[in-house]
C-alpha cells in the first residue's frame, strides 16, 4: 500500500501482519513506562532461581549485597539537581574507599605509583585503535602513532628489528597469552601445548578455547618448569610439534622458567626450530628481568615466537592493558583484510583501548630504561627486606632469586587476608613488591601481621602451617623444620 508502513507482529493475540498507516506512526513518540519492572523474589521464576543460586559456588563476597543500584532521575531533577548531588556524594565516598584499599594493597602485582594528570585533557575523546596498528583505518580518532612508538620501544628491549616484528597493545595480559598461543596454533596446527602446572590460568583457558591438546609439566618447589619431566613428555609425543608457554615469573611464586634449558631440551629431543613455537608470558617480570644483573635474557635472537607483558603491572597504567609482540613471518597466518575498516586485523579483540598506548608512551618517556632500572633495583631490595624480616619473626618465607614476589605462610585470619588483599593458594600467600611498596608500608604490614600472629597462636591450639611441601623444608619454620 502506498504511504503506509507494514510491520509483522509476532503477538499471539494479533497473529499475522498488522498494517500501520504512516500518518499514525510517530518516531518521536515517548513510551510511557520505559523502565523494565523489577523481578521480585517469589515471582514466576523465584523458586527455580533460588534453587539454582543455592547450588552455585560462591567465592569471596557477593557484590550484590553492596552494589550501587542505578535509579531513574525524578521528573523535576533537572531543576533541583538532587541526582547530581547524590552521584557526587557516591563518587566522593568511593574515592575514599579507593584510597583506603590502595593503602592496604600488597598481594597483586600492580604498580599504584603513577600520576597521569597531564592526560586528563584527552578523556573527552573516544579513542579506538581498531584493526592493525600499522595500517590506518577509516576511523580517524585513534592513537596508532603512540601505539607503534611503544611497540618499537619493546622491540628494542627484546632485540628484534622493526621490519621483523608485529604486535599490538592488548586489553590485558590474558589477551597477550591468548594471542601468543593462537599464533603458535596457527603456525603449528597439530601442535601440542606444553605448560607448567604453575602457569597462569589464561594459558589453560586458551587451550580450552582453541580445543588444543594440552600437557601439564611438573615444576620444582621454586615454581620453575621441571625440564626432566618436560623432556619425558616431549619424547612421548615426538610425532607432533610443540607449542610451549615459558613463564617469565609465575603467578604465585614469581619463578622464572629457564628459557635456555627449555630450548636445549627441545633440541635434545629432536625438535628442529620449525617444529616448535615458544610463547613467553612475561606479565610482570618480562619488563623487570632485562634490568636484573645476571638474569637470563629474553630475546628474539633466541628461537622464540612471541612475548607478552602487562602494562598495568610494573609499568603502572590505571587501566588493564598489555603489550604483545611476535615475529612478522608468523602473523600472516592470522591476518585478514577487513573492508569495513579499510585495514587488516590480526588482533583478538578488534576494538582496543586507544587511551592505553598514550599512558604507556607517557610513562616510557618519563622513566626510560634508567628509570625502570632504578625501580627494579628498589623492588628487589625491598623484597629481600620483607623476606628477611618475616624469617626473623619466625615466619616461613621464600624469595626466588630473580623475583620481587615474597611467598610466606598463609595468615589464618581471612579478614586479615582481605584487609591486605593477599593472594593465597593452599597454605601459602604472597606479597608482590612493586615500586609503590615502600619500606614504611612493609613495616606497617609486618607489625600488624606479627601482632595478629601472636594472638592467633597464643594458646598453642592452632599451629602455624607447615609449608615445606610448598616452598621447601629449608624455607619452612614450623616446629618440625625450624
Amino acid at each position: 500500500m502506498v504511504g503506509s508502513a507494514l510491520f509483522e507482529a509476532m503477538s499471539g493475540d494479533l497473529g499475522g501482519k498488522v498494517e500501520i498507516l504512516s500518518e499514525d506512526f510517530d518516531p518521536t513518540a515517548v513510551v510511557v513506562e520505559p523502565v523494565p519492572p523489577v523481578v521480585e523474589n517469589g515471582g514466576e521464576m523465584g523458586r527455580e532461581e533460588e534453587e539454582k543460586r543455592s547450588k552455585e559456588i560462591v567465592l569471596g563476597r557477593n557484590v550484590h549485597t553492596t552494589c550501587l543500584a542505578v535509579t531513574e532521575p525524578d521528573a523535576n531533577d533537572e531543576f533541583t539537581g538532587d541526582k547530581e548531588a547524590y552521584m557526587a556524594s557516591v563518587l566522593a565516598r568511593y574515592r575514599k574507599t579507593l584510597m583506603e584499599r590502595t593503602k592496604h594493597h600488597l598481594g597483586y602485582p600492580y604498580n599504584l605509583d603513577f600520576d597521569y594528570g597531564a592526560l586528563s585533557q584527552l578523556q573527552h575523546f573516544s579513542i579506538n585503535n581498531l584493526g592493525d596498528p600499522f595500517i590506518e583505518s577509516n576511523y580517524g580518532v585513534h592513537s596508532r602513532q603512540f601505539e607503534v612508538g611503544v611497540l618499537d620501544w619493546f622491540a628494542r628491549l627484546w632485540e628484534i628489528e622493526k621490519d621483523e616484528y608485529w604486535g599490538y597493545i592488548t586489553n590485558c595480559g590474558t589477551e597477550g597469552n591468548l594471542h601468543g598461543i593462537l599464533v603458535g596454533r596457527e603456525v603449528l596446527p597439530d601442535g601440542i601445548l606444553y605448560a607448567s602446572q604453575e602457569t597462569h590460568y589464561s594459558v589453560f583457558k586458551a587451550a580450552r578455547m582453541y580445543r588444543m591438546e594440552c600437557v601439564k609439566v611438573a615444576t620444582s618447589l621454586s615454581g620453575e618448569i621441571d625440564c626432566a619431566d618436560f623432556k619425558a613428555k616431549l619424547l612421548a609425543n615426538k610425532d607432533k610439534p610443540a607449542i610451549i608457554n615459558v613463564n617469565i615469573g609465575t603467578t604465585v611464586k614469581g619463578a622464572v622458567d629457564d628459557l635456555d634449558l627449555v630450548i636445549e631440551t627441545l633440541e635434545e629431543c629432536g625438535f628442529t626450530h620449525d617444529r616448535f613455537y615458544i610463547h613467553c608470558d612475561g606479565a610482570l617480570f618480562g619488563l623487570m628481568m632485562p634490568f636484573v644483573k645476571r638474569a637470563p635474557k629474553v630475546t628474539f635472537k633466541k628461537p622464540i615466537g612471541s612475548v607478552s607483558v602487562s602494562g598495568h603491572k610494573f609499568v603502572g597504567c590505571p587501566m588493564p592493558c598489555g603489550v604483545q609482540i611476535t615475529r612478522m613471518e608468523h602473523i600472516n597466518a592470522l591476518s585478514r583484510n577487513v573492508e569495513y575498516l579499510a585495514s587488516r586485523d590480526a588482533t583478538i579483540m578488534g576494538s582496543r583501548n586507544g587511551h592505553a598506548p598514550i599512558f604507556l608512551w607517557y610513562t616510557l618517556n618519563r622513566k626510560g630504561y634508567k628509570g625502570f632500572q632504578k625501580e627494579v633495583q628498589k623492588c628487589l631490595r625491598n623484597a629481600h627486606y620483607l623476606k628477611d624480616r618475616l624469617r626473623d619473626a619466625g615466619i616461613s618465607a621464600m624469595l626466588n632469586e630473580l623475583s620481587s614476589t615474597v611467598v610466606f605462610e598463609r595468615p589464618v585470619d581471612d579478614e586479615f587476608v582481605r584487609r591486605w588483599q593477599l593472594a593465597c593458594q593452599g597454605n601459602i600467600a604472597h606479597v608482590v613488591v612493586m615500586p609503590n611498596v615502600t619500606i614504611e608500608k612493609l613495616d606497617y604490614f609486618l607489625d600488624e601481621l606479627i601482632e595478629k600472629r601472636n594472638t592467633w597462636f597464643l594458646d598453642k591450639k592452632v599451629q602455624p602451617p607447615c609449608v615445606a611441601a610448598d616452598i621447601g623444608s629449608e624455607n619452612c619454620l614450623c616446629d618440625l623444620h625450624k
